[in-house]
């Protein structure tokens, strides 16, 4: 007769012997798992220590990923622990490689927030990177239940909606960023904008790293911008836009800048990826209430993603953008 899964991972009582106990021992491994559509699955990319079992390993990284300490503590009854563990419920060897391997782990859904990406990633990615047990670690894909997924707000316009403020259907949107990105004045780089614009681009963009420095500052940079826009739109009698970087060193001054661009008739800001989850779940709540389209820029991604064997794959950091309301 098959068992639950709180008969399978119960505490039993040869789990309080003193010591270290295995992860696998602790109710982390549970290669019966029937997966529920309320779970988030987490597919890892696992490299085990020298001498350290890949089933060992995947439990590892669900138990510090979920409830879990170095041993087992008698607190545990005090929850609904058989519930609340991750479960690593299959291990399969990464094809083309002797030392690597897929580990399969489903979270309970309620382990999270509601509409957190923080508290999403403080379990998820929050601190097992740097466990013992592996040398390395890649986060490769994640399935974002509906019931959690619909807790975010999500994006408010996308490609649709830009295509509708553009007026522009049928033919790609032709983009570039302004160059040389750093060192222009406000005038010389709205010149840019003018000239780009109205030589045929359907917007320009700030690059990642152009925010208020000394040669420019950002409400400068602001206005010249749209004039170029202004006068390319009516040079051209087409709609035109450029992507305004409001990213900040407080969010205080994040939405002082997101507000000026709203003033002075921009439609679209930019938000640079090294801002955090918060902020970016923060101003795209701005950007959604007040009917603003909100452009990411991926810097910092390749920091997670570029190592194939370490890391975050850009696939799940494009989900959690969208989760928390990043049109594109």
């Amino acid at each position: 007769m098959s068992q639950s899964v709180s008969e399978r991972t119960r505490i039993k009582s040869d789990r309080y012997e003193s010591g270290v106990i295995p992860y696998a021992k602790m109710g982390y491994w549970d290669a019966a798992y029937a997966v529920k559509t309320t779970d988030v699955l987490a597919l890892f990319r696992i490299t085990p220590q020298p001498g350290v079992d890949p089933v060992e390993a995947a439990a590892a990284v669900a138990g510090e990923s979920s409830t879990a300490t170095w041993t087992v503590v008698w607190t545990d009854l005090l929850t609904a622990c058989d519930r609340y563990r991750a479960k690593a419920y299959r291990v399969d060897p990464v094809p083309n490689t002797t030392d690597q391997y897929f580990a399969f782990i489903a979270y309970e859904c309620d382990l999270f927030e509601e509409g957190s990406l923080a508290n999403l990633t403080a379990s998820i990615i929050g601190n097992v990177f740097g466990f013992k047990a592996i040398s390395a670690l890649r986060l490769e894909d994640m399935r974002i239940p509906h019931s959690y997924l619909k807790t975010f707000q999500g994006p408010a316009t996308g490609i649709i909606v830009e295509r509708e403020r553009l007026n522009k259907y049928g033919i790609p949107l032709l983009g570039a960023t302004v160059k040389p990105k750093l060192g222009l004045s406000g005038k010389n780089y709205g010149r840019v904008v003018f000239e780009g614009l109205k030589g045929g681009l359907d917007f320009l963009k700030d690059d990642e790293n152009i925010n208020s420095q000394p040669f420019m500052r950002w409400r400068e940079r602001f206005l010249y911008c749209m004039e170029g826009i202004n006068r390319a739109s009516a040079a051209t009698g087409e709609v035109k836009g450029s992507y305004l970087n409001i990213t900040a060193a407080t969010m205080e001054e994040v939405y002082k800048r997101a507000e000026y661009a709203k003033t002075v008739g921009s439609i679209i800001v930019m938000i640079d990826l090294v801002m955090g989850y918060t902020a970016i779940q923060s101003i795209a709540l701005w950007a959604r209430e007040n009917d603003m389209l909100l452009h990411l820029h991926r810097a910092g991604n390749s920091t997670y993603a570029r190592q194939k064997n370490h890391g975050i794959n850009f696939r799940v950091i494009c989900k959690w953008m969208r989760m928390s309301g990043v049109d594109h």
